[in-house]
C-alpha cells in the first residue's frame, strides 16, 4: 500500500505519541520479561515466555503498523480554508429531515472514526455523501437502512 492516509492534526499527533511510548517504554519492558522469563529455565513448558513472546509479536507489529501510517500520512490543515463546503476535517451540523432532530459530526480518517463522540469516517456512506456540498445543500446517503437526507445547516474547521 503506497496511497497516502488523509490524517487530522490531532491523530497524527497522537500516532506519534503512541509510536514513542510503544518504542521507549513497551518494547524495553517486553524485552525485559522474555529475559526473566528465560531464566526460569525450560522454555518448551514455561507459559511466562510464550505469553511475552506473543506481546512482543503484537509490540513489534503495531510499531510497524503506526510506522508505516505516520510514514504515509497527509495531515489536513483547516487553518487557511474559509468554512464554505464539507471537506476532510470539517465539523459538520446537519439536519436530519426524518427524524426531525440536528446531529453533528466530525469527518475524519477510518483509523479516528467513532459515531459515539460524533466522529464519522471520509469513507462512510455519510461522510463521502457531505464531501463536497456547501451550507443549506440537501445531502441523499445510501446507508445500510435506506436513504438518509440531510440539510446543511452549518460547517465548521476546528
Amino acid at each position: 500500500m503506497s496511497h497516502s492516509i488523509p490524517l487530522t492534526k490531532e491523530s497524527y499527533e497522537f500516532l506519534q505519541e503512541e509510536l514513542k511510548r510503544l518504542i521507549r517504554e513497551e518494547r524495553p519492558r517486553v524485552i525485559q520479561d522474555i529475559a526473566e522469563a528465560r531464566a526460569h529455565g525450560d522454555l518448551s513448558e514455561n507459559a511466562e515466555y510464550d505469553a511475552a513472546k506473543q506481546k512482543q509479536s503484537f509490540t513489534e507489529g503495531r510499531i510497524q503498523e503506526i510506522s508505516d501510517k505516520i510514514a504515509r500520512a497527509y495531515v489536513v490543515d483547516l487553518s487557511n480554508l474559509k468554512p464554505d463546503k464539507v471537506v476532510f476535517g470539517a465539523t459538520v451540523t446537519l439536519y436530519d429531515t426524518a427524524n426531525d432532530e440536528e446531529v453533528t459530526y466530525k469527518i475524519v480518517g477510518e483509523d479516528e472514526a467513532d459515531i459515539k463522540i460524533g466522529k464519522i469516517s471520509c469513507t462512510s456512506p455519510v461522510g463521502k455523501a457531505l464531501i463536497g456540498h456547501k451550507l443549506d445543500d440537501t445531502v441523499k446517503a445510501k446507508v445500510p437502512s435506506g436513504i438518509k437526507e440531510y440539510e446543511v445547516v452549518e460547517i465548521r474547521y476546528e
